[in-house]
């Protein structure tokens, strides 16, 4: 799924689609946790999620500085997340962890698009970057794991 979050003309806009997509990540990191057979990898994926827990809150905390009401759940997509991970639950932990790298795919595109908006304060651009960042290094753990099985 190719997402265009990150690409809206309002920096609140690409804020709150983040929030979503974040809490979309947290409900597909839940299923992912709660199907997984690898004990390891659901440790993995437990911190995962407490970093996209962590990014709804920072995000959250600065649409709230705008003046903004930050959202309190995902939208639509967590139906096609989530889904991605239980429909992998078919093939195992190898199908779940590609689920989830799709998911990472995702995400990882659209931080990437919203770094590169050139109307963010300096504190807005830091939190997006690090969060990139923790993205980036999800994806590569899920595919360094896939590359393993």
């Amino acid at each position: 799924m190719v997402t265009i979050r990150g690409k809206d003309v309002d920096v609140q806009k690409t804020l709150c689609d983040l929030i979503e997509l974040d809490f979309d990540a947290i409900e597909a990191y839940q299923a992912a946790i709660d199907r997984l057979e690898d004990f390891m990898a659901q440790q993995q994926l437990r911190a995962f999620m407490a970093d996209h827990e962590r990014h709804v809150r920072e995000l959250s905390e600065i649409v709230r500085g705008q003046g903004g009401e930050p959202p309190t759940k995902g939208d639509f997509k967590r139906v096609l997340t989530k889904g991605k991970v239980v429909i992998g639950n078919l093939v195992g932990d190898r199908g779940i962890l590609m689920a989830m790298k799709s998911n990472e795919d995702d995400t990882n595109q659209a931080y990437e698009q919203a770094v590169r908006r050139h109307d963010l304060t300096t504190e807005v651009r830091e939190v997006l970057q690090r969060n990139l960042a923790d993205e980036r290094r999800h994806r590569a753990w899920i595919e360094d794991r896939l590359s393993q099985e």
